[in-house]
């Protein structure tokens, strides 16, 4: 091959890019105005439409792959909302704040883009994400491939998808342990062989409060042979930013003051003087996204057809993606910049073919998202100087010097990131779907790694009060996380007459997690536990934390060693660059071995499918799904156990003519779930609650005649916890019995956080002739219940509760020939629905509240050839 073709091949393969949480339209009819029609192979519905006339067409059916074969949605008897590429296109999807609109049953946590935690029916307790946490419980899928990440969904640009399909419920049989409670597939709009189409889109909007953004869109699809063809696409983004950073100061506590006996008992704030003036910026929360997806489809015979695919999104943030409550709206004070990219890449290789009557797919990718960032973390130094202020304040109660002896400023900022890398593997055979017994089965392999660096940073701190060798740290996390997942799947239905069917599958799995690396303060080596005279340890005086746990040859830690007089000699061997020492290990046989948690087991669906006449199903569902145990990156804590959810389930779905209603009641028992909460020193711990039950009503409604489309969905969601949950982690279930801070943090009957309990979106769209075109008008409104923050009591009580919110949207366009034109107002009332509450640090007071995207206005254009 040239150099000048495998340029070719590779601009073209910087394609556009497509995950995309589900939309709701598991009630939507399958007609060219709500949704277009979705298979694996390509036909032409699958390309954008190029013309006025192909966008009125009627398609009786939306065909989906949820349960890995190709099935009309209103068959198959699971919860399933599918929404194709003309609906995303109506509705003016790009990205998951949007699409997560059209789902009631779906809640999620975001702290700014690329960095969001989904949930499915209520399954949440807030606090996921952090590197070395809990695996998220809903995956998400880009074709066949996993892309589920430790850091929680991807938020990629929807751009040429085929459609995106959202799976309620555990879906531990076909899908496996991020999938516990429920899973997303986006699926892309494949090449298609014999034919030259292509589009290209434009949008400028305006932000209300704020500044101008926009996108550029372009899609091509080529025919390169008579069994080749070639599909790429490409875009940019703008998002204009809405939060002001305004000017603030603050004045830490400098000379102590004194009761009558000579003792310390506050300050006088004549210390350090922090001023943001350099900083101050209106709209300063913009960020850049550009990328691309391309893929060739080669026909190899009749049978067998072979599909690589590249992928490609890298964003570029400034600023942050918070108003601090005690300012008011969409503002806040940050007293640094702020950059952060995030980018990720990935490579997939799906083959399809058929030996004798069995149907093969293999599916294997590779993923790498790297990920790095400044974080201002004054609010750390704010709420301990206040905290120590009787003690004197930051000045008097810690050491914050420089080498000179002389005090610093006390505020810290983070740098570092993730490195996320991803292999997954799946091989699964499958018999005819046109015989009464049909199996399904197969294996899969995935490895994920995370090397994570944290970097806790204070200017000009001495090097004897920072982290060993690493001067100006007061912090370092650094470590190693690699989770590895096996399975062997199946599952088998039968006819047992024209009207009734059976269903049961298993899954058996295997996961491997180990963490290695340190996290911690550093330890003057001057300082020795128990010593008279010690100098400071550390700039935070603390003795436990960091260097002091790491292990020594005797096998303990440096700081018992000590104590015990046994060998203090710090084990060196394999300790990862940049670190001091090793305090995440485990100690064997005079070595350093990573932490781990293992375990395996089985999970399974059960399914009994009853279809009385054609355009009526009802079903019955038992099905169990499963997340994996892992380790708490705080030396010292006990690890924390996998977590099952098992689901009951009534279903129904049902055609009326030009109307369809469809839903599910459920009830769900989430057993030892996992939930995280910053601990000591602000970090992350990960523990197993007791028991949660959610139960649950999913409902929507879909109606199309004579130019009108309308759509609706509901969702109730009860999740409450069903004992009482303990504020401790330990290698016992812990009995809130008061004793060592072991006390109630969540009693019996606690609303699960994040998820509302009512949910309800809706869209009414009217299309009618116009001259030589087609014009429409479109509204649409979502309402969201209120919702806990946090799952603890105190946790709740600082950060207060989502509050609930209703939105509404307005679309009018016109349409001729291969051209459109549409003016749109999203969130036209102007509303601040909060998308997560939270604080910085375990004692900081300061809330940060994520709005969503206030007032839009814009114009999008497009042309198709």
């Amino acid at each position: 091959m040239t150099a000048r073709k495998i340029r070719a091949l590779t601009f073209g393969f910087l394609a556009s890019t497509a995950i995309a949480a589900p939309a709701f339209a598991q009630t939507a009819p399958a007609t060219d105005e709500t949704q277009a029609p979705a298979t694996t192979a390509p036909p032409a519905a699958q390309t954008a439409p190029t013309s006025t006339e192909e966008l009125s067409q009627d398609s009786n059916e939306i065909i989906i792959t949820a349960t890995k074969r190709e099935e009309n949605l209103q068959n198959v008897p699971i919860s399933v909302q599918a929404i194709g590429t003309r609906r995303l296109d109506q509705l003016n999807i790009s990205n998951f704040e949007e699409y997560t609109k059209q789902l009631p049953s779906v809640s999620f946590q975001t702290a700014a883009p690329g960095f969001t935690i989904v949930y499915m029916r209520g399954v949440a307790t807030g606090g996921d994400g952090n590197h070395t946490g809990s695996l998220p419980s809903v995956g998400s899928y880009l074709d066949e491939q996993p892309v589920t990440t430790i850091g929680g969904t991807l938020d990629v640009h929807i751009y040429d998808i085929a459609r995106i399909e959202s799976l309620a419920g555990p879906q531990g049989t076909l899908y496996g342990a991020s999938s516990e409670a429920g899973t997303i597939r986006i699926i892309t709009n494949k090449p298609e062989l014999g034919v030259t189409a292509g589009r290209m889109d434009a949008e400028i909007n305006t932000v209300a409060h704020g500044g101008v953004g926009g996108s550029l869109e372009g899609m091509v699809n080529l025919p390169v042979a008579d069994n080749i063809a070639f599909r790429a696409s490409a875009f940019y983004q703008r998002d204009a930013g809405y939060i002001d950073n305004v000017h603030g100061t603050r004045d830490y506590c400098g000379d102590p003051t004194f009761d009558e006996e000579g003792e310390i008992n506050g300050c006088v704030h004549n210390g350090f003087h922090a001023d943001n003036s350099e900083f101050v910026k209106k709209n300063f929360n913009t960020n850049d996204t550009y990328g691309g997806r391309a893929a060739l489809r080669i026909e190899l015979d009749d049978n067998w057809t072979i599909t690589p695919a590249i992928m490609h999104q890298h964003s570029k943030t400034k600023g942050v993606w918070y108003f601090d409550e005690r300012l008011g709206d969409l503002q806040t004070q940050r007293f640094r910049k702020e950059p952060a990219t995030d980018k990720f890449t990935q490579y997939a290789l799906t083959v399809e073919g058929k030996i004798g009557d069995f149907d093969i797919t293999y599916a294997g990718a590779y993923m790498h998202r790297p990920n790095s960032g400044v974080n201002d973390y004054t609010d750390y130094a704010d709420a301990y100087d206040a905290y120590y202020e009787s003690y004197g304040g930051i000045a008097n109660y810690q050491y914050y010097f420089d080498d000179n002896g002389d005090p610093i400023d006390p505020r810290q900022y983070i740098t570092g990131g993730n490195n996320f890398k991803k292999l997954s593997q799946e091989l699964r055979v499958s018999t005819p779907v046109d015989k009464p017994f049909r199996v399904i089965g197969g294996a899969f392999y995935q490895r994920q790694s995370n090397d994570i660096l944290q970097e806790y940073r204070v200017d000009n701190l001495a090097a004897l009060l920072s982290v060993n060798g690493r001067p100006g740290l007061i912090w370092l996390t650094k470590q190693e996380r690699i989770d590895r997942d096996y399975a062997l799947f199946g599952e088998a239905s039968f006819d047992v007459t024209p009207e009734i069917t059976l269903t049961g599958g298993t899954r058996w799995y295997k996961f491997d997690n180990t963490v290695f690396g340190f996290a911690g303060f550093g330890r003057n080596p001057a300082f020795f536990q128990g010593a008279d005279d010690n100098p400071p340890p550390n700039a935070v005086g603390s003795t436990r934390t960091g260097v002091a746990q790491c292990y020594t040859t005797s096998g303990d830690t440096l700081r018992q060693s000590q104590i015990d007089g046994t060998d203090t000699t710090l084990i060196m061997d394999g300790v990862l660059s940049g670190t001091p020492c090793i305090n995440v290990a485990e100690f064997k046989d005079g070595k350093l071995k990573p932490k781990q948690s293992k375990d395996s087991g089985f999970t399974y669906r059960f399914n009994g499918t009853w279809k009385p006449v054609e355009g009526k199903l009802f079903y019955a569902t038992w099905s169990k799904g499963f997340r994996p145990g892992g380790i708490n990156r705080q030396p010292g804590l006990a690890p924390y156990d996998p977590d099952f959810l098992v689901n009951y389930e009534l279903g129904w779905k049902t055609s009326w003519g030009p109307l369809r209603w469809n839903g599910a009641i459920y009830h769900q028992l989430w057993e030892k779930f996992q939930f995280s909460f910053l601990g000591e020193n602000s970090l992350t711990v990960v523990q197993n609650g007791r028991d949660a039950k959610i139960n649950g009503i999913e409902t929507d409604v879909s109606y199309v005649n004579g130019g009108w489309l309308l759509n609706a969905a509901a969702a109730y969601t009860d999740a409450k916890t069903k004992e009482n949950i303990c504020a401790v982690a330990a290698d016992e279930a812990p009995d809130c019995d008061g004793v060592e801070d072991d006390f109630i943090t969540a009693p019996k009957g606690t609303r699960l956080p994040i998820t509302p309990k009512f949910k309800i979106t809706g869209t009414a769209r009217y299309t009618w002739d116009m001259g030589p075109g087609k014009a429409h008008g479109q509204i649409g409104i979502v309402h969201q219940g209120s919702a806990r923050s946090a799952l603890r009591i105190d946790d709740n009580e600082l950060t207060g509760k989502l509050h609930a919110y209703t939105l509404v949207d307005l679309f009018a366009g016109y349409e001729w020939q291969k051209y459109s034109f549409e003016l749109f107002a999203t969130n036209v009332f102007d509303k601040r629905n909060e998308l997560s509450r939270s604080v910085s640090c375990s004692i900081c007071t300061n809330i940060h509240i994520v709005p969503g995207t206030p007032r839009t206005i814009g114009l999008r254009v497009g042309t198709r050839f």
